[in-house]
């Protein structure tokens, strides 16, 4: 039986196998109205994912427009506008030894990719990934979150009426049958966002096939408060940032490290600008229309079940309410006197609870986020050259902002991925186009051959030609090196 939730996978891909070539001849022009026709149906059906993610999890149109239909629309025109330059072929530079031979960078559409979306940014995370893989001349398979139903049956009706079943397939379905079965299927490429846990096994399930794989995740983003910090000039950005889409944000600052002395000042400032944000009482933040709910019930009770162990260890809620289970809804929360031993600093918060731990030195701060998984995120506040020099010299994240939060991804010019347990690989503009093309290398023999002047039997070389072939090598590598 083929058929899962009444779509025939196979039959699907087979067909898209098919077309894979058709589609990989296609002209930078062709590809161009592909990716127009797709901008046209982003604008003119913009109020109905409005309707459909305001269901999912109450997030606001305004919200909706910033995070996740302006940055689509961004990246359709980046790529509109860069696409011929990208498609071209490069030409490398001529070997010392190969004068008559050419080489050439080529740019070749990986075949076959397949695309899973999170739920957290139920549009932008399946829609950019497609931008791209059209833009390389793939055909592509993609699976939308279950967890946004309303947004998913958006999404199927989207596509359905833009491109052929052969050329951009959306399959809907839950858990992991319809998962792995895709999987078991020899995609060329495998492009997922969503949890370390999860793309741990998309990377195992991949490598059956040799299949190439682009692995956005997460984990816990810490933003280093420098010594010399000014709070208030920051504490919008940190504010913003954390509460975007509700916490819900695979960049949010997960946790701040903050200087000893300044703890309570900053958790302060922070409880001032959420009421400033959203409410001065906890009653009028429950009812605000501009707080994105929590995605389930599931995740709402695991929020709450990491601040009442966080209290129970010995840590402060010094802002926040009482979770409300029922309608999805967390409250934004600041803990102070947190320690590591805590639930809540063994893994992603992914939601509106801002753990505060406090540190002595700087160093002692650095140290705390070495001796911990590779962040996709990391974020620096403060104004000393010195110490924000510091803080980066001595660390590695995904990406990096400093005095400011989320924004760093708003550059299509540079990439945007994560590295080591918070990601494999990168996307976003050229890089995106790239991650979904294959870097062909062409060689074109002209002219006499040379190498053939050392093609065997290598006794009939003459006396010690060959030496002297050798140490003449030799040298002119090193002279080149040296130029």
């Amino acid at each position: 039986m083929n058929e899962i939730y009444g779509i025939d996978i196979e039959k699907i891909f087979e067909a898209q196998g098919q077309n894979r070539w058709k589609i990989a001849q296609t002209t930078a022009n062709e590809r161009i109205q592909k990716l127009k026709k797709l901008r046209d149906a982003v604008v003119n059906h913009q109020e109905e994912f409005y309707d459909a993610v305001w269901q999912d999890f109450h997030k606001p149109r305004f919200e909706a427009w910033l995070s996740e239909i302006f940055p689509t629309i961004e990246e359709i025109d980046y790529n509109i506008s860069h696409l011929k330059k990208w498609m071209r072929d490069k030409n490398a530079s001529r070997v010392f030894f190969l004068p008559t031979s050419k080489s050439r960078l080529h740019y070749e559409p990986k075949g076959r990719v397949l695309i899973f979306a999170p739920w957290n940014y139920p549009f932008l995370l399946l829609v950019n990934p497609i931008i791209s893989a059209i833009a390389a001349g793939n055909v592509i398979m993609a699976k939308p979150s279950h967890k946004t139903p309303h947004v998913s049956a958006f999404l199927l009706c989207l596509f359905k009426g833009l491109f052929p079943e052969d050329e951009i397939a959306l399959v809907e379905g839950e858990g992991s049958e319809i998962g792995d079965k895709l999987l078991s299927l020899p995609f060329d490429h495998i492009f997922f966002t969503g949890s370390p846990k999860v793309g741990r096994h998309i990377a195992e399930m991949a490598a059956k096939n040799h299949a190439s794989i682009t692995l956005e995740l997460g984990g816990k983003s810490p933003a280093v408060l420098l010594p010399g910090i000014k709070i208030k000039q920051h504490i919008k950005q940190i504010a913003w940032g954390k509460t975007l889409n509700g916490g819900q944000t695979c960049i949010a600052p997960d946790y701040a490290l903050c200087p000893e002395d300044k703890v309570q000042e900053f958790a302060e400032a922070f409880a001032e600008e959420i009421k400033r944000m959203f409410g001065e009482t906890e009653a009028m933040r429950h009812d605000c229309e501009d707080i994105v709910h929590i995605v389930d019930r599931h995740a709402t009770e695991r929020h709450a079940a990491l601040i009442k162990d966080a209290i129970a260890k010995g840590a402060t809620q010094v802002f926040g309410g009482v979770s409300d289970i029922e309608n999805c809804y967390t409250p934004v929360t600041v803990l102070t006197n947190v320690t590591p031993d805590m639930e809540i600093m063994k893994s992603e918060i992914f939601g509106p609870i801002l753990p505060i731990v406090a540190y002595k030195t700087l160093d002692e701060a650095v140290e705390f986020i070495q001796n911990r998984p590779k962040p996709l995120a990391l974020y620096i506040f403060g104004k000393d050259k010195n110490d924000i020099d510091y803080v980066l010299d001595h660390t590695t994240s995904g990406s990096t902002c400093v005095n400011n939060a989320i924004v760093q991804i708003e550059n299509l010019d540079v990439p945007f991925g994560g590295v080591g347990m918070s990601g494999t690989g990168n996307y976003h503009g050229f890089y995106g186009f790239k991650t979904f093309s294959h870097e062909r290398n062409i060689m074109q023999q002209k002219y006499f051959d040379v190498v053939t002047f050392f093609h065997p039997p290598y006794g009939i070389i003459p006396g010690n030609w060959h030496c002297k072939i050798q140490k003449f090598a030799e040298k002119a590598l090193r002279f080149l090196k040296s130029m």
